[in-house]
């Protein structure tokens, strides 16, 4: 849903369930300690469990979770995906209550890397697939693309956060944004 601020006095509405923002930030920490830790087997192995349970999880809730939950509401097609890139390029895209177009492609894009990396990891893990030196290949390609995709995901939640004037970051800690009291949310 696009919105926009054209009036000064404003509300904060919830927009982000305690489902999306334990998921994401339990992602994050998974993620980064799973990266770090890479060398302790046994714990690395076990956060890429919980790396699974949370892309399951987040699964299921994009289908029967809350409206700025399910990927029905914030997922675009390529034509609107396409349209809101140049108009970011542009610097007139609009803003949105929930997941922009780009950030709804980000999400899309970091559940299927983390998957694939979650995937290669615990095939390497596996007697049929240990000492496979392609599958070992595959699982650190496959890091090195979540961590591209991380760090344009961080630019454009500074990048958004800047051009609509809001602290998208803290929005995901409380759940809560900004709207202009005339707006339709």
């Amino acid at each position: 849903m696009t919105i926009s601020m054209t009036s000064n006095a404003a509300k904060r509405i919830k927009v982000w369930d305690i489902g999306v923002r334990l998921f994401h930030w339990t992602m994050v920490v998974s993620v980064a300690s799973a990266y770090f830790l890479a060398e302790q087997r046994v714990l690395h192995r076990r956060l890429g469990y919980v790396v699974i349970a949370l892309i399951g999880f987040r699964l299921i809730w994009g289908l029967v979770g809350t409206h700025h939950a399910r990927f029905v509401n914030f997922v675009p097609g390529p034509r609107r995906f396409f349209s809101y890139l140049r108009d970011m390029a542009r610097g007139r895209e609009a803003r949105y209550l929930g997941h922009n177009p780009a950030g709804a492609a980000m999400i899309v894009a970091l559940l299927a890397t983390l998957a694939a990396v979650a995937g290669t990891g615990y095939m390497v893990g596996m007697d049929a697939w240990f000492g496979v030196e392609w599958v070992e290949d595959a699982h650190k390609l496959l890091v090195n693309l979540l961590l591209v995709l991380v760090a344009l995901h961080v630019g454009g939640v500074v990048l958004s956060s800047r051009r609509h004037r809001e602290n998208l970051v803290l929005a995901m800690v409380t759940g809560k944004k900004d709207v202009a009291q005339d707006e339709h949310v």
